[in-house]
């Protein structure tokens, strides 16, 4: 998560990816957010290191005003937090999977999110519609480094596993403020 600084807004709390007292969701709707809110969500989202004021001048706001506008948007939970994008090849991860897990016995309790939230390699874990149960996106080093973690997901929540390999990445995590 990003962290704070004088001039910008404030960091999310650690490892929760919500900022301190911003509700778990959000029950705004898409007409509840005005234009002015909206573009300081598009400014944001593509970079959450822009200080209060560059996004006054680029909103026509005061600082104040937009600290303000940026701390209400926070409080409804719009914003949930702020972070850096990783260059995981650079660090030692380069190669990212997708695994679809689904529990080996439905009548056993549905906690596997819990059962793997120990697992590190694990970067998102998302509740899923269809044959399997949850898509997890991972990180590791080889192939052989993925197998490994393979076995550790499916002796740690007693899942069966479908891998997807990706090659190549043409973007990632873009900023998707609304129609």
């Amino acid at each position: 998560m990003g962290r704070s600084q004088p001039d910008r807004p404030d960091a999310a709390v650690r490892g929760t990816g919500r900022l301190p007292g911003a509700p778990p969701a959000s029950l705004t709707s898409v007409s509840d957010v005005e234009s002015t809110d909206r573009r300081i969500l598009e400014l944001l989202a593509a970079d959450g290191r822009m200080s209060y004021t560059d996004l006054g001048k680029a909103t026509g706001l005061s600082t104040s005003a937009v600290h303000q506008r940026v701390k209400r948007l926070e409080q409804r939970g719009l914003i949930l937090g702020y972070g850096a994008t990783i260059n995981h090849a650079e660090i030692g991860l380069p190669l990212t999977a997708f695994i679809a897990i689904r529990p080996i016995d439905p009548s056993q309790p549905d906690d596997c999110p819990e059962r793997l939230e120990h697992i590190t390699e694990i970067e998102s874990c998302w509740s899923v519609a269809g044959d399997e149960s949850y898509l997890l996106k991972v990180r590791s080093t080889t192939p052989q480094d993925l197998e490994r973690l393979l076995a550790r997901i499916r002796a740690a929540a007693n899942v069966s596993t479908r891998t997807i390999i990706v090659l190549s990445t043409y973007y990632e995590n873009r900023a998707v403020t609304g129609p």
